[in-house]
C-alpha cells in the first residue's frame, strides 16, 4: 500500500498516452479531498521546470498545504517556457475539477524528456478517469506510473508507535546531491505542521537523498513532497523525524540499486577533512570521477584514483596524512601502498556493495556519498534520450 498505508490517502495510476504503453500518470489525494499540511524540497538547478516553479509558488501562497499531487512521466515539461507553465496550471485545474477541490491546493510534478511540450489533450482527457480510480489500493499503480528509465517501482512503509509513513519514489539517472535528487512522495497520518515537516524533511533529504550521486547531474524537476492527514494525532516528534529519515534512506537505497547501468553500489566516506564542507566536496569529486567509477565497475581497488580525485578537489590535502580502505582493509597509507590481505580485499571487491573510506588526517570533517559504477549499461541507456 506504500503511499496509501497512512490513514487518509488514496492514489491511482493510469496510461494517458504520454508514453506508448506503460502507465504515465499518477494521482495522490487526501481521501476527503480537503487540503492537509504539506512540505517540500526542490531541485537547486536554476533551470527548474514549470511544475517546480508552480509548486514553490503555491506552497508559499497557501501557507504550506495541498489536497492532491498530480504527476506525469515521460515528459518533464522543462524548457517549455510560458506555455509549459500554462500546461502545469491546466493539469492542476483539471485534477481540482475532477476532485472538487481548489486548484490552488493541487501540486504538479512532471518527469521525462526536456524541451518537448506536454500532450495536453491526452493528459486532460485522462485526468477525470484517473480521479475516478482513486482508492487505498491504488498505491502500486501510482508508484509504477511515475517511473521513467527505472526498472522497478520504489515503495516503502514505516509504522511508528502512533503513526504510519508511506512513500514512493522514482529515479535512477540524472541524480546528484543537490536537494532533492529525484521525485519522491511521502504521506503520514501524524498530526504535524507544515513548518515542522519542512525542517524534518530538509534534514532527512540532506542525510539520504542528497548523499546519492549516480552521475553528477542535477535534474530540472527534482521534488520531494510530504503530506500529513493528521488522522492519528500528534506523534513524538523525535520518533517521527527518525521515521522520515529511515523512509527516505530506504527509498535512496532502492534508487541506488536501480541506477542506470549499475552493477556495484559504493558507500564512500571521506573522514578527517578540515571541515564537513570540505569532506562533502571531496566525496562528490571522487564519486563523480569517471576513472574512479570505471574502476568500481571492474572491481579494481585502485586507491590512486581516489586520492587523485580528492587531491584535485580544491580542499586542504596532505598526501602523507592520508589512508584509504576498502571494506575496512587499509590499502594505502601516507600516499603510497600499504601491505594488506589481498584475498580478503578481492572478496570484498566482488560484492555488489563496496565500502570505501578515504581518511585525510587533517581534522574532524566527514561526509558520506552513495555512488555507483560506470559501465556500458549507463552509456547505452543515455545514448538515446528522445
Amino acid at each position: 500500500m506504500s503511499i496509501t498505508a497512512p490513514d487518509g490517502f488514496v492514489a491511482a495510476g493510469c496510461h494517458a498516452g504520454v508514453k506508448r504503453r506503460r502507465y504515465d500518470m499518477a494521482l495522490v489525494a487526501a481521501e476527503d479531498r480537503k487540503p492537509v499540511p504539506a512540505a517540500a524540497v526542490f531541485t537547486q538547478n536554476k533551470f527548474a521546470a514549470p511544475p517546480v516553479l508552480l509548486d514553490r509558488q503555491r506552497l508559499a501562497e497557501n501557507g504550506g498545504q495541498a489536497a492532491a499531487v498530480i504527476v506525469n512521466s515521460g515528459n518533464a515539461n522543462a524548457g517549455t517556457g510560458a506555455a509549459g507553465m500554462a500546461d502545469a496550471e491546466a493539469m492542476a485545474a483539471a485534477a481540482a475539477a475532477a476532485l472538487g477541490t481548489d486548484p490552488r491546493d493541487v501540486l504538479v510534478c512532471s518527469t521525462g524528456i526536456i524541451g518537448t511540450p506536454l500532450p495536453m489533450d491526452r493528459i486532460l482527457a485522462a485526468t477525470p478517469k484517473l480521479a475516478k480510480k482513486l482508492s487505498a489500493g491504488g498505491a502500486h499503480d501510482a508508484a509504477t506510473a511515475i517511473l521513467t528509465t527505472d526498472h522497478v517501482a520504489k515503495e516503502a512503509v514505516i509504522r511508528g508507535t502512533t503513526f504510519t509513513l508511506g512513500g514512493m519514489a522514482k529515479g535512477c539517472g540524472m541524480i546528484a546531491p543537490n536537494m532533492a535528487t529525484m521525485l519522491a512522495f511521502l504521506t503520514t497520518d501524524a498530526a504535524v505542521t507544515s513548518e515542522e515537516m519542512t525542517a524534518i524533511l530538509r534534514d532527512a533529504a540532506d542525510r539520504t537523498f542528497n548523499t546519492l550521486n549516480v552521475d553528477g547531474a542535477t535534474s530540472t524537476n527534482d521534488t520531494v513532497i510530504l503530506l500529513a492527514s493528521g488522522r492519528r494525532g500528534r506523534p513524538d516528534l523525535k520518533e517521527f523525524a527518525d521515521a522520515v529519515h529511515r523512509l527516505c534512506e530506504d527509498l535512496t537505497y532502492q534508487m541506488a540499486r536501480d541506477a542506470e547501468g549499475m552493477t556495484r553500489m559504493v558507500l564512500l566516506r571521506v573522514t578527517g577533512a578540515a571541515s564537513d564542507a570540505e569532506a562533502r566536496i571531496a566525496a562528490k569529486n571522487i564519486a563523480e570521477n569517471n576513472l574512479v567509477k570505471c574502476s568500481w565497475y571492474g572491481g579494481d581497488p585502485y586507491w590512486g584514483r581516489l586520492l587523485g580525485a580528492a587531491g584535485s578537489a580544491g580542499i586542504d590535502f596532505e598526501p602523507e596524512k592520508t589512508e584509504v580502505a576498502y571494506g575496512g582493509i587499509i590499502v594505502s597509507r601516507g600516499g603510497t601502498n600499504a601491505d594488506h590481505d589481498e584475498a580478503a580485499l578481492a572478496a570484498h571487491m566482488k560484492q555488489e556493495k563496496i565500502e570505501i573510506e578515504v581518511a585525510l588526517g587533517l581534522g574532524a570533517g566527514a561526509a558520506q556519498v552513495i555512488g555507483i559504477d560506470l559501465g556500458p549499461g549507463y552509456i547505452k541507456e543515455n545514448s538515446r534520450t528522445s
